[in-house]
């Protein structure tokens, strides 16, 4: 039962992260047999992830047909950024008005912007949309406040996937997205929460090809 629930995880761990990286993208219909064969191993383990999978909602399960990964909902992406951007301007209002948080997070956020020049620099794609979601709750792990913390973590696979999807459509975006992080840093150093909340909807926007971006 054991190693079942094992081979279970690890097909679910593999499945997801191909999902949210755009490995598998919405729209492509998967059969148990083909993950299966790829992991070397039994159906069972990957029928129960799959059940968990369209659970979660990033599948929709076909008798005899396959799986068919969920693309991303209309409207969706809007909706994310708009949970987004109230989360991250009150998590930077609340930062900006405690010197001491502000002074921890600032050097955070830097060594992070670092990491995805490295990331960029090897060009993988996958990683940078971690990278960049990692970024983004930095600050609002530091405004204190863990229920909305875990709120915005419920957003954080949305946000792998719509990042990666919108990098893969348009890569060389991606030194326009670490610009943006490093402005979004300065802002946070500056102590300036309502020019944050200008930069961070602008750049949201940009990046996930809604009106009202950047002109």
């Amino acid at each position: 039962m054991s190693k079942t629930y094992s081979a279970a995880e690890q097909v679910y761990r593999t499945v997801k992260e191909q999902i949210l990286t755009g490995v598998l993208p919405g729209g492509e219909l998967i059969s148990e047999g083909e993950v299966a064969g790829q992991l070397g191993l039994s159906r069972t383990p990957v029928r129960e992830a799959f059940l968990r999978l369209e659970a979660e909602g990033w599948m929709r399960l076909y008798p005899k047909r396959g799986a068919l990964i969920v693309p991303v909902a209309d409207g969706e992406a809007a909706h994310v950024v708009e949970a987004r951007q109230l989360l991250e301007v009150h998590a930077a209002a609340t930062v900006a008005g405690n010197a001491a948080v502000c002074e921890a997070l600032v050097p955070t956020l830097r060594d992070n912007l670092e990491r995805q020049r490295r990331i960029h620099a090897g060009g993988d794609l996958a990683e940078f949309s971690a990278a960049d979601a990692e970024f983004h709750r930095l600050i609002v792990e530091a405004a204190g406040n863990p229920l909305l913390l875990d709120f915005y973590d419920a957003l954080r696979d949305r946000q792998r996937r719509m990042t990666a999807r919108s990098i893969a459509r348009n890569p060389a975006q991606v030194e326009a997205i670490i610009a943006d992080h490093a402005a979004l840093a300065d802002l946070v150093e500056a102590g300036d929460p309502a020019g944050f909340g200008h930069k961070v909807g602008e750049h949201m926007r940009v990046v996930h090809g809604l009106t009202g971006g950047r002109a």
